[in-house]
């Protein structure tokens, strides 16, 4: 294959371009919402409500989109590299596979893994008559079940899910922007996902007492057909460039409680040369210096 490749005529082009290259640190990853063809109000108001907790970092398309991401993946990798979009979430409805959600990840603009979810209870923002949180806070991410480290499609599933809404990186936290949390629980084959606000209250002391106040989405769902990427590809995907990896630094441990141990080499030493303090008690007497001097330097006898 001969690829060709044209330099930039403008300035927002060439702007566009180093935005798309690959970078050490990576973007935070976007997400698209794309309605089926045969979508319903449930499965709408679900990628509306999922776009308004996603935002800003989220695409929702308006249109139905005709496109089976299980038999066909063409259109969702078109959209993806359109979109510069790494994670989505297909919503459609039909007899056989009622209210059904797709969530998914690319690599390199392919599918890499996706599970097909479907939704057996729902309820919306506007159903709960509570106080919501700004646009674009960043959730704390909790998962309850032992089938999420024990299972393979469920590991997988809090991988993805991590990855669909874990947010920016950021370099510091304050007390006060931890207001939001998804908790995810999987228990007798179900996966229940439950929003709530962090209210802070007083105490009587310098920690606040932490109450959590449901806010909405609520959805109950049920796990369906997965495509799973191999062992291979999924380890491909998780390498890191060689930038990123810490060099070892030479002569230095830890043992198992983190303290750090640096060896020092240094040239030996020639003690006896050692300056010490000048006291009193360090002295030698004058009976030891004679006695040092006659070992150092023997009388000789006189001769007859």
């Amino acid at each position: 294959l001969i690829y060709c490749y044209r330099k930039p005529k403008t300035k927002r082009a060439k702007r566009f371009l180093e935005k798309r290259e690959p970078k050490l640190n990576e973007n935070t990853k976007n997400a698209m919402l794309i309605k089926g063809g045969n979508a319903n109000l449930t499965v709408t108001e679900v990628l509306k409500d999922i776009y308004a907790v996603k935002k800003p970092f989220a695409v929702l398309y308006k249109r139905k989109n005709i496109t089976r991401p299980f038999e066909d993946q063409t259109s969702l990798e078109f959209f993806s590299k359109k979109s510069d979009c790494s994670l989505f979430l297909f919503g459609s409805h039909n007899k056989k596979r009622p209210n059904n959600l797709i969530i998914g990840r690319m690599f390199d603009y392919h599918v890499l893994d996706m599970i097909e979810l479907g939704v057996e209870k729902f309820v919306s923002l506007k159903d709960i008559k509570n106080s919501k949180c700004p646009e674009g806070t960043k959730p704390m991410l909790i998962f309850a079940g032992d089938v999420f480290d024990v299972n393979e499609e469920y590991r997988r599933l809090k991988s993805l899910l991590i990855d669909f809404f874990r947010g920016p990186t950021v370099p510091s936290i304050r007390l006060a922007g931890l207001e939001y949390v998804l908790h995810f629980t999987a228990v007798d084959g179900k996966i229940y996902m439950r929003s709530y606000k962090v209210l802070l209250k007083k105490s009587g002391c310098k920690i606040p007492r932490i109450e959590l106040e449901e806010m909405g989405p609520s959805l109950d769902l049920v796990m369906r057909r997965t495509h799973l990427a191999s062992d291979d590809l999924y380890k491909l995907s998780l390498k890191q460039p060689k930038g990123l990896k810490p060099k070892k630094k030479k002569n230095i441990s830890h043992d198992v409680f983190g303290t750090t141990y640096g060896r020092i080499h240094m040239q030996k030493q020639d003690l006896s040369k050692l300056p010490t303090r000048k006291m009193k008690g360090l002295k030698k007497r004058p009976a030891e210096k004679s006695a040092e001097d006659g070992a150092a330097t023997p009388k000789k006898s006189k001769s007859a």
